[in-house]
């Protein structure tokens, strides 16, 4: 079908699935549900290309996944993320559908593609088998349709309808406001959409996620600073000098992210909190860790142990292991005989042993959150 372009929205922010975790970021096996629905439509049809609508941050992780696709910003709501969409779009048809609705049977698809010269706008429905009352009074189930995606539609009509300030639901009702033909197929009870937890046990089509554990490393330096308090691992240090740096200089939580953030594959903190960004001028890296950590989790990993090391020639760390594993607990949400905190020195070698400054390594691993025990 080489003059379709298929659209996949998923720049919501899954307000109503209520968990720290993204959606379009729950896994199967090892796949994100973006990716493993973006891979059934491409199996399941031809399409001219096909475009995933999401966030900022989120397009930049999944660019990391796949180059395949095409990665468009969205905006605050669904219909202004479908019309950035459809802007550089220049396919005959266009098929739209969200991401949520992860179990699409291939035989849908296919209803919906072979239907596309019969109406402005294809649409698959399913039967009111239920009474409905409308303000207390009974209506005809038989003149009502539940309406399903992915819809297709011509893309010059569907620019057009959407050119206006009023809202639509979905992309028939914008057709059917401009006078347009919509055609209904058969949709299917298997494309049931993902919008509250209780979905999780009606879509049959996904596996468990992988239970494999993700390994990061991060390394961190700062030169010591006259006059500046000091800060590892989120505790005051009873010191005279800090760290040099843009922000509070916790060298060890800057390791620290560098660790979770390599292991779920999310680049680096230079990239994340830039020291050209006068937003973190003086900022506590706590700040940074917790931002962090909640990245993390949105992407849909939980966090497994760490192990850190501080090389160090001065201060002495042995009098604050115990209040910085705490500390790190607290803030990673992990009991603390998962914070593994080590100390050394440089045996007076190198800038370490010259009392110059201070190095950490750490080490975090991350796993998929098993929805299945949600």
């Amino acid at each position: 079908m080489s003059n379709t372009t298929l659209i996949l929205l998923g720049a919501g922010s899954s307000s109503r699935f209520k968990t720290s975790v993204k959606k379009q970021w729950l896994y199967t096996d090892e796949i994100p549900l973006w990716l493993f629905v973006a891979e059934h439509f491409n199996r399941s049809a031809k399409f001219e290309k096909i475009v995933i609508v999401s966030t900022s941050d989120e397009i930049k992780l999944m660019q990391s996944f796949s180059g395949e696709y095409e990665y468009i910003l969205g905006g605050d709501s669904r219909q202004e993320s479908l019309s950035n969409a459809l802007f550089g779009i220049t396919s005959t048809y266009v098929m739209v559908s969200d991401i949520a609705r992860c179990c699409i049977p291939a035989d849908m698809i296919e209803r919906i593609l072979e239907a596309r010269d019969k109406g402005d706008a294809i649409v698959p429905i399913l039967p009111v088998v239920d009474t409905l009352y409308l303000n207390n009074r009974p209506i005809d189930r038989e003149e009502t349709k539940i309406i399903q995606t992915p819809q297709l539609s011509k893309t010059a009509l569907l620019k057009k309808a959407l050119d206006t300030d009023k809202i639509f639901t979905d992309d028939s009702s914008a057709i059917a406001s401009i006078g347009g033909v919509v055609k209904f197929v058969d949709g299917s009870t298997k494309a049931h959409k993902l919008t509250t937890i209780d979905d999780l046990q009606k879509l049959s089509c996904l596996k468990a996620p992988s239970s494999k554990t993700l390994t990061g490393f991060g390394i961190d330096i700062h030169p010591f600073q006259r006059n500046k308090k000091m800060y590892l691992c989120g505790v005051e240090i009873d010191v005279d000098y800090g760290f040099k740096a843009h922000s509070d200089g916790d060298v060890a939580i800057h390791a620290l992210i560098d660790a979770l953030l390599g292991a779920g594959g999310m680049g680096d903190i230079g990239e994340l909190y830039p020291d050209s960004d006068d937003n973190y001028k003086g900022v506590s890296s706590q700040i940074l860790l917790e931002d962090t950590i909640r990245r993390v989790k949105s992407f849909g990993y939980v966090i497994g142990n760490v192990d850190m090391t501080i090389m160090a020639q001065t201060p002495r760390i042995l009098p604050y292991k115990e209040l910085m594993r705490d500390r790190l607990s607290s803030l990673l949400g992990i009991r603390k005989n998962l914070v593994n905190i080590k100390a050394t020195t440089a045996e007076k070698l190198g800038f370490v042993g010259r009392k110059e400054g201070v190095t950490v390594y750490a080490v975090a691993n991350l796993t998929y959150l098993n929805w299945k025990r949600i």
